[in-house]
């Protein structure tokens, strides 16, 4: 029988200062890069795993998102399952059983206690206590490997392989994952223009919709994950010859996002950044979103989306300038 092999990894430090609820409370930037850190180690191990399954509490999504990115994975692997939440043994046992058979890897990130309970019941006596009596501190990882089903997961039957602290890892393993990555994706940015051929002019002149919407009083913005569910974006593309950008914006809207709505006549401002060789600048509307269209409707549904807070949007979104834009945004519909 073959070995699979699961990796458990505990969410980052967060954040106690922000008033937040606890499923809200965000990561610390220490707690982001523990993440980053571990997703790294994953994949300079040729760990990365075929399955990832998440808590979808912030903490733990954030984490998930920042090692997946190291990872080079699309969040399309992720399944974020509520079962994982503060979840005791049996429900991340029933979480793991639901894992597809043809998984050989697969990831869990979650909350203590649970998750020590649940490496305790694998290994069944095995496992060691360190000195500071933490066994997952916060994104420490365990590295396990076991030949029973993902439905037959047996008091013992893992063996632990490993635990790994993000302290652990040198600042050197980091940056060369982080270069390995680039390269791969240097790789397959190559191909693509390969396959392509010359850009033309007009693919540089883009718009964007920066979608919103008010809740008892509340603003707040959607962002969509990119075309390989690596990152958190807004929906954005080519300006159509036949269009103008405001209306080229709106198609993008209902098709990337699967929203519609009143859209701005003007701009709320503009970024650049850098592709295909040159330098594509983006005019961004911004968008009152009146409808979600049903999923059958919704062209790209493979994308998730989701509606955060400006605070939060400004986080995720991996365009910096776009975070001055959600800035401009608050302070825009604040005078009205």
């Amino acid at each position: 029988m073959k070995n699979r092999t699961l990796l458990v990894l505990r969410h980052g430090k967060s954040d106690w200062t922000t008033g937040e609820e606890d499923f809200d409370r965000p990561l610390i930037a220490r707690g982001r890069q523990g993440s980053k850190k571990m997703g790294g180690w994953i994949r300079g191990r040729k760990l990365v795993p075929d399955v990832v399954l998440s808590s979808p509490a912030e903490r733990a999504r954030a984490t998930t998102e920042a090692a997946c990115k190291a990872m080079g994975l699309s969040l399309k692997k992720v399944r974020w399952d509520e079962r994982i939440y503060a979840a005791p043994l049996d429900c991340l046992l029933a979480a793991l059983a639901d894992c597809p058979k043809a998984a050989r890897s697969v990831m869990l990130v979650g909350h203590n206690p649970g998750l020590e309970d649940l490496l305790e019941h694998l290994v069944e006596g095995r496992l060691e206590v360190p000195s500071d009596g933490k066994i997952l501190p916060t994104s420490a990882l365990a590295h396990l490997e076991t030949v029973a089903d993902w439905p037959n997961l047996a008091r013992g039957c893992a063996t632990l392989v490993s635990v790994t602290r993000p302290g652990e890892i040198t600042d050197d393993a980091a940056v060369d994952a982080a270069v390995d990555a680039a390269v791969d994706a240097a790789v397959e940015v190559a191909k693509e223009a390969e396959e392509r051929g010359p850009v033309p002019d007009y693919f540089f002149i883009q718009s964007a919709a920066l979608p919103y919407r008010r809740v008892d009083g509340e603003l707040q913005v959607m962002v969509i994950a990119s075309r390989k569910g690596t990152r958190w974006v807004i929906p954005k593309g080519v300006k159509e010859p036949e269009l103008s950008l405001r209306d080229s914006a709106s198609k993008e809207a209902l098709e990337e996002a699967g929203i519609r709505g009143r859209i701005a006549d003007e701009p709320i401002g503009n970024y650049d950044y850098a592709k295909w060789g040159g330098v594509c600048n983006v005019e961004v509307f911004p968008m009152e979103v009146t409808e979600s269209v049903p999923e059958e409707q919704w062209e790209e549904s493979h994308r998730e989306r989701r509606w955060v807070t400006p605070q939060k949007a400004r986080r995720l979104l991996d365009e910096a300038a776009l975070g001055k834009l959600v800035t401009q945004l608050e302070k825009t519909l604040g005078k009205r």
